[in-house]
């Protein structure tokens, strides 16, 4: 196999060639999805452009690349080395029982158990109602990843998503949107106190307005078949006095347990005693995780790509709370957390009596899922990759192995009459993504009758040669009319392009209907001018499509995480 083909989740049959649409005699099948290489995406930036790739440049960074058979044989066997006894087992087994996840969930946590089995895992923060598609298409990619390893390797796999419960941005996660009964993005966000700032997605709790947000969000949704189920199934899931962090995991649990998805909340204290090692050592050698971060941040930079994190010096990887989430520096021989002095020791002695207090920021928080889970492989967001690329030395720092990366699914939901319209003027996603007419004014260009065009192109090119030939004659007569000839070119030139605007204003007015088509394109693919993958809650488009949005995702081998895909459902 090539060592940088293409990141297949199952055997994938291509739509298009690199960066194009689909053929417009492909067959009808075809129709329903239309895909495009990530450097064409905007927003993508070349790193993670060039991972979908397999450029070899990039390989450096990481410890295999997913397209190398040689990389999974290495990591499979890494991850069954490195967790003989499976310590999270036990706390897993009481979060499921808790929560009354599926049985299909429990039963997958069971084949963890087993030696020979080897986790899939991703994770993200915990967004209101779910947060949005993207999180949705990461677990989805987990799951199919290990189907594709038992299937193609014959390797026992379990798909875990891990639930930051640690984050502290809050504003990231408190609101929902989708959009509304006007058609354009609409929210419904969780109101907090000034004193959550800071604080733990994990200490959220949701009262009485869990319900009054769910009639809020009822109300921006249009009735369907499913919504009745849909909001039902939220209302359990995010019922008075439940967590945010609580609400998010039996959420996912409900939608995806029955796949066989393992959901870990990552606040459990009862697992953070497997990593305490892994604290200590971060704090005895203070600040050296961020060195290495940062030179592999200074070598992507050299190499053509960005450094995703840069670590602010004699910082350590942990943070410690204290009603709030307190970063911790090194000051000479001693340490701050916030701006209180301690001492090394102090610190190892607080660790020792008060570990539920210290949590791993982004630098630390894979290697602790790495130490808890095997993990053969993480499947990552385009921005996770960036930072995920300064990494491979810290793993080895702390001797853990570093699992392979996966890129998510990446996909935008748009209905028929959108990929109609992307095939038959084969506009591509950055034109669109641009939030202005440009492309629509040059369609209407494209439409005007040939003979308008080649008249104005025509009239421009005459126009310049008759005045150049005055500005020769005037200057014979006096040489100082040369410029005052130019600047009655420039004007002329200018009126042109006027009636030339004109011209295409009044082919908008006469062309309606082309308007129409590239605004909904444009509003379903960029929905408020963002991603949708990353603006639009998988709610509402679990309220749109039903199940058959997840089984699509799920079971469409076409499907594969190299390129963006444009889908129909």
């Amino acid at each position: 196999m090539n060592r940088h083909a293409r990141h297949r989740l199952d055997t994938p049959l291509r739509l298009c060639d690199s960066g194009g649409s689909v053929p417009a005699d492909s067959s009808e099948a075809t129709l329903a999805a239309l895909a495009f290489d990530f450097a064409q995406v905007p927003g993508v930036r070349p790193l993670a452009a060039a991972y979908a790739a397999g450029t070899p440049e990039i390989a450096p960074f990481f410890n295999g690349l997913p397209g190398d058979d040689d990389a999974w044989n290495a990591a499979v066997s890494a991850a069954r080395a490195a967790h003989p006894d499976r310590p999270v087992i036990e706390a897993l087994t009481a979060q499921l029982a808790g929560r009354g996840a599926p049985n299909a969930a429990k039963e997958a946590l069971a084949r963890l158990a087993d030696p020979t089995t080897v986790a899939v895992v991703t994770g993200q923060q915990a967004g209101l109602f779910g947060g949005p598609l993207y999180t949705l298409l990461k677990a989805i990619t987990a799951l199919r990843l290990a189907r594709r390893l038992e299937a193609n390797r014959g390797v026992p796999a379990v798909a875990v998503f891990w639930v930051d419960a640690d984050d502290h941005d809050l504003d990231e996660i408190r609101s929902c949107e989708v959009i509304g009964p006007d058609g354009q993005p609409a929210a419904v966000s969780i109101a907090l106190p000034p004193s959550a700032a800071g604080t733990p997605a994990s200490t959220v709790t949701l009262g009485n307005e869990s319900n009054t947000l769910l009639d809020q969000l009822s109300a921006l949704l249009a009735s369907t078949d499913f919504t009745e189920s849909l909001l039902g199934k939220l209302r359990t899931a995010y019922g008075p006095g439940h967590g945010l962090v609580e609400g998010f995991a039996r959420w996912l649990e409900q939608l995806l347990g029955r796949h066989g998805l393992v959901v870990f909340d990552a606040s459990d204290p009862a697992a953070k005693q497997h990593v305490a090692d892994l604290f200590e050592r971060e704090i005895t050698t203070k600040g050296h995780t961020a060195v290495l971060a940062s030179s592999a941040g200074e070598a992507l930079e050299a190499a053509g790509f960005h450094a995703q994190v840069t670590p602010k010096p004699n910082s350590l990887a942990l943070f410690v709370t204290d009603g709030t989430r307190q970063a911790v520096r090194c000051d000479d021989d001693e340490l701050l957390v916030g701006d209180t002095k301690l001492s090394r020791e102090a610190l190892l002695a607080r660790l020792a009596t008060d570990l539920t207090a210290f949590g791993p920021n982004v630098l630390l928080r894979p290697l602790v899922q790495d130490r808890l889970f095997p993990t053969v492989c993480y499947v990552a967001g385009p921005n996770e990759l960036a930072y995920l690329a300064q990494l491979k030395d810290v793993y080895a720092h702390f001797d853990i192995p570093m699992p392979l990366v996966a890129n998510r699914l990446t996909a935008t939901l748009v209905d028929t009459a959108v990929v109609k319209f992307l095939r038959r003027h084969e506009m591509s996603l950055a034109e669109l993504g641009r939030q202005d007419e440009a492309a629509l004014n040059q369609l209407l260009t494209n439409q005007l009758p040939a003979s308008v065009e080649q008249t104005l192109e025509i009239a421009g090119t005459n126009l310049k040669h008759q005045l150049d030939l005055v500005s020769t004659a005037v200057a014979t007569v006096d040489p100082t009319l040369k410029g005052a000839a130019g600047s009655t070119l420039g004007r002329m030139e200018r009126e042109l392009r006027n009636l030339q605007s004109k011209v295409v204003q009044a082919a908008k007015r006469r062309d309606q209907t082309l308007r129409r088509q590239f605004q909904r394109a444009q509003s379903q693919l960029f929905p408020g001018g963002g991603a949708q993958e990353r603006s639009l809650a998988g709610v509402y488009f679990l309220n749109k499509y039903g199940d058959a949005l997840i089984d699509r995702l799920l079971n469409d081998p076409e499907l594969d995480t190299d390129r963006h895909w444009i889908i129909t459902i």
